[in-house]
């Protein structure tokens, strides 16, 4: 099974001042409250959004840089980790740089962010972080020879068909991705690939199943081969799984979580509902009815099961609102997902992780546990001889 991405690499974003983690089929990411697990699912997304210009305002949104970048000194002192020492401020005397990458085993990327140039009282947007540089590669590693696009402030060069440097005429401003940017299949297909490749993660966190969640509603009943984030079209979803895809894994799913219970989609003036009907209840359940719990499982059926598989799947906190006998079902689905895409899961439950390590099988699976020391995220046994070989492009 080929692994999409191998290394995933942060520096100064929040709690992780710097991690560079190898990934592999299925990776499962655990570890106590504040240690940085909400920070590494908020990375991969800040990846993914580079590929369609919104690294940037995702930044913004969260304060901008003064609120996201490692707030911890710029170095931890042996007598300071020691406790021999207390932890003191300092005047930053490095460039500001908040750095995100990733690397497969055919391509690789990596942003540079950092702080604006603002002439004073020229703009209101003071939040915006500048994008300083970016590269993408050939190969797990950033070196000279593998780079394919490169770009320095606003300036993007290339490697040409023949294995030479060039400079192109385009010229970015300081928030826009070259990733998202720059369009041109004659000098970069690769970076259009690459774009597209990003562009087909996907990601699902906190899925509503209050009593106004928009997947408890009917939803219009077309063709749905990949649930929506906030699941509003559940329904047809599941009907589209029952009709062209794994329809019996389908089945098979429901009845392990709610054995008897059978899955029923109602059809009416062209929209979808959703009805199981359990052992021992005269009529079947619509999605109003049901539990946040069996809700909540329902979709991660949809989104697990998809018949149109991403390279890469991140979870975030599926364990929610999940009955704890409804922690094996799910991993079960998730080990069996991992055969079609790859997949992150970040949890909080010590008994999903237990059960993904139990269902794995032969699939290539990583338990990630994160700790914090002296307010820095770090992995738990993994030491610097342990990271994958990691550099950042050159401001």
């Amino acid at each position: 099974m080929v692994r999409v991405l191998v290394t995933l690499a942060v520096e100064n974003y929040r709690s992780l001042r710097r991690l560079v983690l190898p990934l592999r089929r299925l990776n499962v990411v655990t570890g106590a409250n504040g240690t940085g697990k909400s920070s590494l699912y908020r990375a991969l997304r800040l990846l993914a959004a580079a590929s369609r210009n919104g690294a940037v305002a995702a930044l913004a949104r969260e304060g901008g840089l003064p609120s996201t970048l490692w707030a911890g000194p710029e170095t931890i002192g042996r007598a300071v980790r020691a406790g021999e020492h207390p932890v003191q401020g300092t005047v930053r005397s490095k460039r500001v740089a908040l750095r995100l990458g990733f690397a497969g085993d055919s391509f690789g990327y990596a942003i540079d962010l950092g702080l604006p140039q603002i002439v004073p009282d020229t703009t209101l947007f003071a939040l915006d972080p500048e994008i300083k540089a970016e590269v993408t590669w050939t190969g797990p590693v950033l070196r000279p020879g593998t780079r394919l696009t490169e770009r320095t402030n606003a300036a993007v060069g290339v490697r040409g068909p023949d294995g030479s440097w060039r400079a192109t005429t385009l010229r970015l401003r300081p928030y826009d991705s070259m990733l998202a940017e720059f369009v041109d299949p004659e000098l970069a297909p690769d970076l259009m690939l690459l774009r597209e490749r990003i562009r087909s993660w996907r990601f699902y966190d906190q899925v509503r199943t209050d009593a106004d969640a928009p997947m408890r509603a009917a939803a219009i009943g077309t063709r749905t081969p990949v649930l929506s984030a906030d699941g509003a079209d559940l329904a047809p979803a599941l009907q589209t799984i029952r009709e062209v895809g794994e329809a019996d894994a389908l089945a098979a799913a429901v009845d392990l979580a709610f054995p008897g219970s059978r899955l029923g989609i109602d059809a009416t003036a062209g929209r979808f509902a959703l009805r199981l009907t359990q052992p021992g209840m005269l009529r079947p359940l619509d999605a109003s009815e049901l539990s946040d719990g069996t809700l909540r499982y329902l979709s991660w059926v949809a989104a697990l099961l998809t018949p149109r598989p991403p390279e890469l799947l991140v979870l975030n906190e599926p364990e929610n609102s999940l009955h704890p006998d409804l922690v094996r079902p799910l991993a079960a689905l998730i080990a069996g997902a991992a055969y079609r895409m790859q997949i992150v899961v970040v949890t909080h439950s010590r008994a999903l992780a237990s059960a993904l390590d139990t269902h794995a099988g032969d699939t290539d699976l990583q338990l990630v546990e994160l700790a914090k020391e002296h307010g820095e995220t770090y992995v738990v046994g993994q030491g610097k001889l342990d990271e994958p070989s990691w550099h950042w492009p050159k401001r």
